[in-house]
């Protein structure tokens, strides 16, 4: 009996511990927090980038992707709500990017990849999926 009273103290310090790293944690999983992966077909992407939390975890994730797209104005405004289409020898996708950067995994081969803007300006790059990662940058 004469350990309980240390044993009780050790176990509320511990609780009293965990509660204050709580947020601590929870605040550091948010900051790294990447947006949703989506499948079309055999394409999977993200898009995103909003907020330098968000772009800064994307970035760090480019490599983990075979291809990513970034869209920015050519003065270097992040843009997004861009509307991309890619067409390669048997498939083609099609999705609206909520923010100025893409990661994609795609099956290996060539690739056309077309962007175009709520205002209907257009842009159109050839890129070939294989070994690596590579990045494609549309700048309008």
């Amino acid at each position: 009996m004469l350990h309980a009273p240390h044993n009780t103290a050790r176990a509320l310090l511990a609780s009293a511990l965990l509660a204050a790293a709580a947020p601590l944690a929870l605040a550091q999983s948010e900051a790294g927090r990447m947006p949703p992966l989506h499948e079309e077909g055999s394409l999977q992407y993200s898009c995103g980038g909003i907020g330098l939390d968000e772009s800064t975890a994307m970035r760090a994730a480019m490599k983990d992707y075979p291809l990513s797209l970034l869209f920015a104005a050519r003065e270097g405004e992040y843009l997004a709500d861009i509307t991309v289409e890619i067409r390669g020898a048997r498939d083609s996708y099609r999705f609206v990017a909520g923010g100025p950067v893409c990661l994609l995994r795609l099956p290996e081969g060539a690739y056309t990849v077309q962007a175009t803007t709520r205002n209907g300006r257009t842009q159109s790059q050839q890129t070939h999926v294989g070994k690596g990662s590579h990045s494609l940058d549309f700048r309008f």
